[in-house]
C-alpha cells in the first residue's frame, strides 16, 4: 500500500505535469487535486475543502468586490487625468508615471482590475503625448506586478500567509511587504524609464486611433486592411437590388463584410441592415477578394478595379473607428463574433482582430476561415466601425475595455469619493488590526454592497471565480504536503543539495525555484506548493520561517517573461502590438534587477534566526 507522502508527491508531479503543458485548465486541475487527496484518503474531506471557506479565499472575493465598486463609481478617472496631465512631459516621464499610478493602484486592488482600469487613459496619454502605446502599456503590466508585492492583498501573497496561518504560525500583516516591496517599485520604474523602454518596440495598433498623428494611414499599415478591402458594384439587373443589407446574404454567401456603400458619390458608412441596395451602388466590402472573385458573381455583384485606402475612408461625423481589447471576464472569450451577434448587440462592425503581434485571417485548424468565425481569446483586440454615439455604451460595457473615449464622456456619478473612503477605512482597519484582515475586507466589500455602490449581482460578476477555485483547490496541495510529512522529508534533503551553505543561500534557492515555476506556471499554485517545502527547510535548519516565506512570495509575483505568465500581460498583448519574445527581451533583464534587490534586502528586515 502507496504511504501517504509518496501519494501526495504523485498528485503534486501529475498536477505540475498539467498545469506545464497547459491541457487543462489550472482551476479544474485544482479541484482535480482536492478530489484526488480526498479519496486517496490523505486528507479528510474537512481538511480537503478548507480552503474553500478559508480567508484567503474570503479577503480575494473581497478585493475584487472593492475594485469594482471603485471603478464603477468612476473614482479612478481622476488617475486617467493626471496621466493625461503628465504625459506633457515625454516618454520617459509618461513611462513613470503609468507605472507608478499601476503600482499604487495595485496595493489595494488586484492586479488584473488595475491594469484593466489604466489600460484606457494609458492608451490615451501616449497619443496625446505622441509616444506610441507599444512603449508604454508592457510597463503598465510590470507597474501593476510590481504593486502588487508591496502588498498582502495580492494572490500569492495572500497564499503564502495562509499557509503560515494553517501551520499555526502567525501569518504576514498588511504593511509587511512594503519594505523590500517599495524598493522593488523604485528599482522597476527606474529601470524601465533609464533603459527598459528602449527593449521595446515603437509600432502598436493604437497608431491608428482617432486623435493620433498619423491616423489617416496607420489604420490602413497596422491592421494590413488594403489586403483586406475591395469594391464590388451592383450592376443592372443584380437580384440585390431593392433588397436590404439584412437579407442579401453576402456574409453568408461570399464571407465579406459591407463596411461602406458608395452612392451618387456621397459615401454611407457602416451602413445599417436596413439599408436598401440600389443599381449602380458600389460596396466597400472587407474580406478575401481573391475567394470573393473565384465566386460566381453575376448577376449580384462586379468587381471594380483596386484604389488606395486611408483612414479617413472609414469615418464620418457620424460613424467613428475605435479599437477595443476584450476584458478579463469577457464573456466573448472563446466564442465567435457570429456566435455572439457582436454586431447586432453593439451596433459595431469588427474590421480587424490582432493578436500576438499579427492581424488574424485564419481559423485555429490554419485554413482560411471568415472573421465573424474565429474564436476570441483574452488580449485580443478588436478595431471597430460604427455609430459615434455607441461608444458611450460601449465604454460600461463589462465584456470590453474600449482604448478611446466617448466624444462626450459622462461625468462620474458623484459617489466617487464614498467608494474611496469606505475603501480608505478598510484598508486602515486592515493595517492596524493584521489578524482581522478577511473579516475586515469582507466588511468593506458589504459596505459597498450596502451602500448602493455596487449591486449583489455586479459584486458576484465582479469575482474572478476561476482564480478562486484555484487559490482553493491549490491550498489543499500545501496542507497534504504537511500532514503526510512529504514536506518534512524533502525539507531535509535540500541543505544537502546546497552544500550547508547556510540559511540565506538555501532560501535563495527556493527563490530562484519559485521564480523560474512562476513563468511558466500560475504563480498561485506555485506559491501554494513551494511555500510548504520552504517553511519546512526553513524548520529543519531551526532558521525563522518568514523570510522564506517572504521570498517564495515575491518570486511568485514576479512574472515578467511571457504574456502567459500573468493575466495583465496578455490584457496589454493586443492593444501594444508586442510579440511574444518582446516581452522577454524587456522582462529578464527587469527580473534580473529586481530579484537582486528582493535578495540583498530580504535579511536586512526578516531575521534568519
Amino acid at each position: 500500500m502507496i504511504d501517504p507522502a509518496t501519494l501526495t508527491l504523485l498528485t503534486l508531479a501529475a498536477a505540475v505535469a498539467c498545469l506545464l503543458t497547459e491541457r487543462l485548465r489550472p482551476d479544474i486541475v485544482a479541484l482535480l487535486v482536492v478530489a484526488a487527496l480526498t479519496l486517496a484518503g490523505v486528507l479528510t474531506p474537512a481538511e480537503a475543502f478548507a480552503g474553500f471557506s478559508g480567508p484567503v479565499v474570503i479577503t480575494i472575493t473581497s478585493i475584487y468586490v472593492l475594485a469594482e465598486a471603485v471603478h464603477r463609481t468612476g473614482a479612478a478617472l481622476r488617475i486617467g487625468r493626471w496621466l493625461e496631465t503628465a504625459s506633457g512631459g515625454g516618454e520617459a516621464r509618461l513611462v513613470a508615471a503609468v507605472m507608478a499610478s499601476g503600482a499604487a493602484l495595485s496595493l489595494f486592488m488586484n492586479n488584473i482590475a488595475a491594469a484593466s482600469l489604466l489600460l484606457p487613459p494609458a492608451a490615451s496619454a501616449s497619443r496625446r503625448s505622441g509616444v506610441s502605446p507599444s512603449r508604454v502599456l508592457l510597463p503598465l503590466a510590470y507597474g501593476t506586478i510590481l504593486g502588487g508585492m508591496a502588498t498582502l492583498l495580492t494572490t500569492t501573497n495572500l497564499i503564502v500567509s495562509g499557509i503560515l496561518q494553517r501551520q499555526g504560525l502567525e501569518g504576514f500583516g498588511l504593511l509587511d511587504f512594503a519594505p523590500i516591496g517599495v524598493p522593488v517599485v523604485a528599482a522597476g520604474i527606474a529601470w524601465m524609464v533609464i533603459a527598459g523602454r528602449r527593449a521595446l518596440p515603437a509600432r502598436a495598433p493604437l497608431d491608428m486611433m482617432p486623435g493620433a498623428a498619423a491616423a489617416e494611414t496607420d489604420v490602413v499599415s497596422t491592421y494590413h486592411l488594403s489586403e483586406r478591402l475591395f469594391r464590388a458594384r451592383i450592376p443592372a439587373g443584380s437580384a440585390l437590388i431593392g433588397g436590404d443589407l439584412a437579407h442579401c446574404r453576402l456574409r453568408e454567401d461570399f464571407d465579406v463584410w459591407v463596411v461602406a456603400v458608395e452612392r451618387a458619390g456621397e459615401s454611407v458608412q457602416a451602413p445599417l441592415p436596413t439599408f436598401t441596395i440600389h443599381e449602380g451602388d458600389i460596396l466597400l466590402l472587407e474580406g478575401d477578394r481573391a475567394d470573393f472573385a473565384a465566386r460566381d458573381l453575376e448577376p449580384k455583384l462586379e468587381l471594380m478595379p483596386e484604389r488606395a485606402w486611408r483612414g479617413s475612408d472609414f469615418e464620418s461625423r457620424e460613424i467613428v473607428v475605435s479599437e477595443c481589447v476584450l476584458s478579463p471576464r469577457s464573456r466573448l472569450i472563446g466564442r465567435s463574433l457570429a456566435e455572439a451577434r457582436f454586431r447586432e448587440r453593439t451596433g459595431m462592425t469588427v474590421l480587424a482582430i490582432w493578436r500576438g503581434g499579427r492581424q488574424l485571417r485564419e481559423g485555429a485548424t490554419g485554413r482560411k476561415a471568415p472573421l465573424a468565425a474565429l474564436r476570441l481569446q483574452f488580449g485580443d483586440a478588436l478595431l471597430l466601425q460604427g455609430p459615434r454615439d455607441r461608444l458611450g455604451a460601449l465604454s460600461v460595457d463589462p465584456d470590453l475595455i474600449m482604448l478611446s473615449r466617448p466624444a462626450q464622456e459622462p461625468a462620474p456619478p458623484g459617489r466617487g469619493w464614498l467608494a474611496l473612503l469606505i475603501l480608505a477605512g478598510t484598508l486602515t482597519a486592515a493595517a492596524t488590526r493584521p489578524d482581522l484582515v478577511s473579516g475586515i475586507m469582507l466588511g468593506g466589500a458589504l459596505a459597498m454592497v450596502l451602500s448602493g455602490l455596487v449591486t449583489m449581482d455586479q459584486a458576484y460578476q465582479a469575482v474572478e471565480w476561476r482564480t478562486v477555485f484555484l487559490v482553493a483547490g491549490m491550498l489543499s496541495i500545501g496542507v497534504a504536503m504537511n500532514h503526510s510529512g512529504a514536506a518534512a522529508d524533502i525539507a531535509a534533503l535540500l541543505p544537502g543539495l546546497t552544500g550547508h551553505a547556510g540559511p540565506w543561500a538555501l532560501c535563495a534557492g527556493f527563490f530562484g525555484a519559485a521564480l523560474l515555476l512562476t513563468q511558466v506556471m500560475p504563480g498561485s499554485a506555485v506559491s501554494a506548493i513551494v511555500a510548504p517545502l520552504a517553511i519546512g527547510a526553513a524548520a529543519d535548519l531551526g532558521a525563522s520561517p518568514y523570510p522564506f516565506a517572504m521570498a517564495v512570495a515575491l518570486a511568485t509575483s514576479m512574472a515578467l517573461l511571457s504574456p502567459a505568465g500573468h493575466p495583465v500581460n496578455a490584457l496589454v498583448m493586443g492593444p501594444g502590438g508586442y510579440r511574444v519574445r518582446e516581452y522577454f527581451k524587456a522582462g529578464f533583464p527587469l527580473m534580473i534587477i529586481v530579484s537582486a534587490v528582493i535578495l540583498l534586502l530580504l535579511p536586512v528586515f526578516w531575521s534568519f534566526s
